[in-house]
């Protein structure tokens, strides 16, 4: 018999786990660690954070599905991870500290056979003084947060109704952030709400980015193909940005956020400030804190993980200038070169070199956009590993004899679906599709990627699909009949 672990129970965690119980026959154990008691649709929690949607409609609880489905859940922060076993014992294990009622504080060693790590993001607030829920500012990024920012942006609504006029800031909470297509959405989502309601004229509405350019999505950018034409993905989002009234600022790292008011420096060295009424600033991501120690005690951190806290994987991690990287550089199996029965999923692998051009400003300062993992793509990469672990255990344990499955991003395609109003006859959303996500220009010389499949719409019918993909992915993550047949 083998156990399968995995860390983390969101988009990546959820899928991997589920997904291999699937593939496994029933003597092998499928174990979840999550300190979540809840499964949360995070693409609609734009529309929790604009009062469109309650939190509960985002949510549900793991424990009875994964009951029904046949894994083991442990309601726990993983503290460690210990490859090698310890002093007492060989078999390899992760440390975890439980968060559910009752075993509050309980420490305990998990064992494994494999290790799955999709324990997604820190939400790195601290990256940038007064920023988030317990700051200045609000997030969309957990469905908590995005049930705050409710309450405070139908308050400012109120304000307008009396007629108080209102400044919302809306964007990118740091240099390095990454996630622009929910601040994309969640500022539209915002637009929409305040016009519908007649209040336009009383709302100034503000994007700032660490983005040169708007529609670089920390993807460098893409030439979307549209009516048989291509358009610059800059030119789609800044024509919907204008068409809006909304104004943008570009090339910003927010460097502190106090009540009211944001303070940010841009590549020129410009240092300058805006003073809102109501705040939504997406932090940066790093690694969830973990640490690693081999057989005798000794911490092996820097093995398991890249100086931001994710995890290594089979990716070139040589220091290269940017201009040498090669989509091939990228990981295809997400599989851990020291320790062989470690994979790592989604925001929790390490990627091996930015895909926005990185830049600086004379103080070094790094104002780009980091990679996105989140979403579909984070989907796809667990469905991959799951059938490698599954394959491996298949061939009882002898991985020269198992099938890998490959999803490496500069392969894979994304599909997004970004809402900007959530009305069912006067809504809109812009889909955008792109193949691969890493641009690959030794295959695709002038773009970088398939002009064949990387396009661009907005409208009502774009609209339509994210209502259906939202109630579509609940009903898969509840593991309702049917639900293997639905896409990742």
């Amino acid at each position: 018999m083998a156990r399968v672990v995995v860390m983390g129970a969101g988009i990546s965690g959820h899928t991997a786990s589920t997904r291999l119980r699937s593939f496994l026959p029933k003597k092998h154990e499928v174990v979840v660690v999550s300190p979540n008691p809840q499964w949360n649709w995070v693409p609609s929690n734009v529309w929790v954070g604009v009062g469109t949607l309650e939190v509960k409609d985002v949510l549900f609880d793991l424990a009875p599905v994964y009951k029904k489905a046949g894994i083991v859940f442990k309601q726990a922060k993983v503290i460690s991870i210990h490859p090698e076993g310890d002093k007492d014992s060989s078999s390899p294990y992760i440390s975890v500290e439980y968060t559910e009622a009752g075993k509050v504080g309980h420490i305990e060693k998990v064992t494994y056979d494999y290790l799955v790590n999709s324990t997604g993001p820190k939400l790195n607030f601290a990256a940038t003084p007064g920023l988030g829920p317990e700051g200045h500012s609000h997030s969309i990024c957990w469905a908590s947060h995005a049930e705050h920012a409710q309450k405070d942006f139908l308050a400012a609504i109120e304000r307008m109704k009396k007629g108080q006029k209102q400044t919302f800031l809306i964007g990118m909470g740091h240099g390095m952030a990454t996630c622009q297509g929910a601040a994309f959405e969640y500022i539209f989502n915002v637009e929409f709400e305040i016009r519908r309601r007649g209040l336009r004229d009383l709302a100034n509405i503000v994007y700032l980015t660490n983005e040169y350019e708007v529609g670089d999505f920390g993807m460098g950018g893409m030439h979307l193909r549209r009516g048989g034409y291509y358009t610059h993905s800059k030119i789609f989002a800044e024509s919907f940005y204008t068409e809006k009234g909304i104004k943008m600022i570009t090339r910003a790292h927010v460097t502190k956020v106090e009540a009211g008011v944001a303070h940010y420096v841009n590549l020129a060295d410009e240092e300058h400030k805006i003073e809102f009424d109501f705040a939504m600033l997406i932090p940066p991501f790093a690694g969830v804190g973990l640490t690693a120690f081999n057989k005798s005690g000794k911490e092996i951190k820097d093995t398991l993980f890249a100086p931001n806290g994710m995890m290594k994987v089979d990716a070139d991690y040589t220091p290269k200038a940017y201009e040498e990287w090669k989509a091939a550089d990228w990981p295809k199996f997400y599989q851990n070169q020291a320790y062989k029965n470690i994979f790592a999923v989604g925001i929790a692998f390490a990627p091996p070199h930015f895909i926005s051009k990185p830049m600086k400003n004379s103080a070094g300062t790094m104002i780009n956009p980091t990679p996105p993992r989140t979403g579909m793509p984070s989907g796809v990469m667990a469905l991959a590993v799951a059938k490698t672990v599954a394959s491996i255990i298949k061939h009882g344990g002898d991985q020269s004899k198992a099938t890998f499955y490959s999803a490496s991003m500069a392969d894979i395609g994304a599909a997004c679906v970004a809402s900007a109003g959530k009305k069912f006859f006067t809504g809109r959303a812009a889909g955008i599709t792109l193949h691969p996500i890493v641009p690959d220009y030794d295959r695709y010389p002038v773009f970088g990627r398939d002009p064949k499949l990387t396009t661009g719409e907005i409208g009502l019918g774009a609209h339509w699909i994210k209502i259906v993909i939202h109630h579509m992915f609940i009903w898969k993550a509840k593991l309702k009949p049917g639900w293997t047949l639905l896409p990742e």
